[in-house]
């Protein structure tokens, strides 16, 4: 799994801007639990929320369902935002060796100048320049609403690449028995598995995934906790309001309408 240089991070925002009608989006971000035994000696290092021992998966998503970016390893008691900050992937977010793309202005969209690539993720991540939440709230005005279920629709690709990977491997059904150490080379190792088998299916009439809110999820893959705060910028504020200008303006659907 190669890091990814500035010409893969375009040709993945042309991915989503295909699939997923979501502008400068180089990948979808989300955290999963992986349920492990208790370590020994550990004391409450890996105990998570929902009162199990694991290890959390961070990844990056890309509009084909590839694991573009991996991070296992962090501790159970930490939520998303905590594994991202601690992680070597936070860290280049935070300080921009990324390589990710230089700004760029969408085409068609000119009035709106220069605009970041993002990552999508859900309320459990920071608002940051390169990195975009959905609005907080329940009393939001429709065009905000119209962002959150873009912005939803995009990130939607991590959770069904969870989905994929879970349902592929048998030890995410189980409580995996292995050391942390262990279990975090077996977690990589299926994520790359899981790449080479898409590849390979790639391009083919296939069934997408869908998550269903009902679904029971398999008993070693489960949601990482939110964060409780989210101190974003002036910036980051401002630059979720543009996407959100573009997702109702320029960048309109004619379905989103009907949906929201």
């Amino acid at each position: 799994m190669p890091v990814p240089q500035t010409e893969d991070w375009r040709a993945i925002a042309a991915g989503f801007q295909e699939r997923w009608n979501f502008p400068n989006c180089v990948g979808a971000i989300d955290g999963k639990h992986v349920v492990i035994q208790a370590p020994a000696n550990s004391g409450s290092l890996y105990f998570n929320y929902k009162s199990t021992h694991s290890l959390v998966l961070l990844a990056v998503v890309d509009a084909q369902y590839l694991f573009r970016v991996v991070d296992v390893g962090g501790f159970g008691r930490s939520s998303d935002g905590g594994s991202l900050r601690n992680s070597a992937f936070g860290e280049g977010l935070r300080d921009g060796s990324l390589q990710l793309p230089p700004d760029t202005v969408i085409p068609g969209a000119e009035r709106l100048g220069l605009l970041p690539h993002v990552f999508v993720g859900d309320e459990a991540f920071p608002l940051l320049d390169n990195l975009l939440r959905p609005f907080p709230g329940r009393q939001l005005t429709r065009e905000r609403r119209l962002f959150n279920y873009r912005l939803s629709r995009a990130r939607l690709v991590v959770e069904c690449a969870f989905v994929i990977l879970s349902s592929q491997w048998r030890m995410f059904r189980r409580v995996i028995t292995t050391s942390p150490e262990v279990t975090e080379l077996c977690v990589k190792a299926t994520c790359v598995l899981h790449n080479f088998l898409r590849r390979k299916t790639i391009g083919r009439s296939s069934r997408t995934p869908v998550v269903a809110e009902s679904s029971d999820e398999a008993p070693t893959l489960r949601d990482a906790p939110m964060m409780g705060s989210n101190n974003a910028t002036r910036r980051s504020i401002q630059l979720r309001e543009t996407f959100c200008s573009y997702l109702n303006e320029e960048g309109v659907v004619s379905w989103q309408h009907k949906v929201v």
